[in-house]
């Protein structure tokens, strides 16, 4: 077909939930969790993934446990991982495990891509707050933390600009769209459910092919060894 194959990594989210890793214990055949350690609370709940800090010590700590969830060469990867930042070690992970060869990288979290994107309505702005830079969800008067149960923090911001704003669930596609311009999407068994197609009709939508136990996390790796 030509054309070019991007992977477009939507860093700007907030939530610790997406960095979750779901693994079958190579031993006992039962699931564990691992997931990363941000440096505080503030970060953990409200920071967009490429300002997320992981917590000294949680490297370590992580790598004496993967021999028993993943192959060898995927341990020795892991700890040739040197970055410090929760968008980045999983960018260099991926890299590593040769997941982006022939791959083109696109970040929601890049300033020069927010700049090009469309305005759109509903978004959230990447503001100080409490020594952090957090997601901020705009509220028609202003801005403000979801804290739960209907429950929100509000948000002092000073001037706003095009590259602190990223989009909102409903708005992401045709965020996008307006960079990428892509011709075709594959979208997860969840994604497509609730992606409005009609935000880009001239997109051809492809479900992703059946994976079975698509919950876990992928702990394999296409370089020769």
């Amino acid at each position: 077909m030509g054309g070019r194959i991007v992977f477009f990594l939507h860093d700007s989210d907030h939530d610790h939930r997406e960095t979750n890793a779901s693994l079958v214990n190579r031993h006992t055949g039962k699931v564990e969790r691992i997931n990363f350690e941000v440096l505080n609370k503030v970060q953990k709940l409200y920071s967009p993934l490429y300002c997320k800090t992981i917590k000294p010590g949680w490297k370590e700590k992580t790598r004496r446990c993967l021999p028993n969830l993943v192959a060898p060469e995927l341990v020795e990867l892991f700890k040739s991982i040197e970055s410090d930042n929760v968008a980045e070690f999983c960018v260099e992970m991926y890299r590593a495990m040769g997941l982006l060869e022939g791959v083109e990288l696109v970040r929601s979290s890049d300033p020069a891509f927010r700049e090009r994107a469309i305005d759109v309505e509903d978004y959230f702005l990447d503001t100080p707050y409490e020594g952090e830079t957090v997601r901020a969800r705009f509220r028609g008067d202003g801005f403000a933390l979801f804290k739960g149960g209907g429950s929100y923090i509000d948000v002092e911001v000073g001037e706003v600009c095009k590259s602190m704003i990223s989009p909102t669930r409903d708005t992401r596609l045709r965020w996008m769209q307006s960079v990428v311009q892509c011709t075709h999407y594959v979208a997860g068994e969840g994604e497509i459910q609730y992606l409005n197609t009609d935000d880009a009709p001239e997109i051809e939508f492809v479900k992703r092919d059946f994976i079975e136990n698509s919950g876990d996390a992928y702990a394999e790796c296409s370089h020769d060894w």
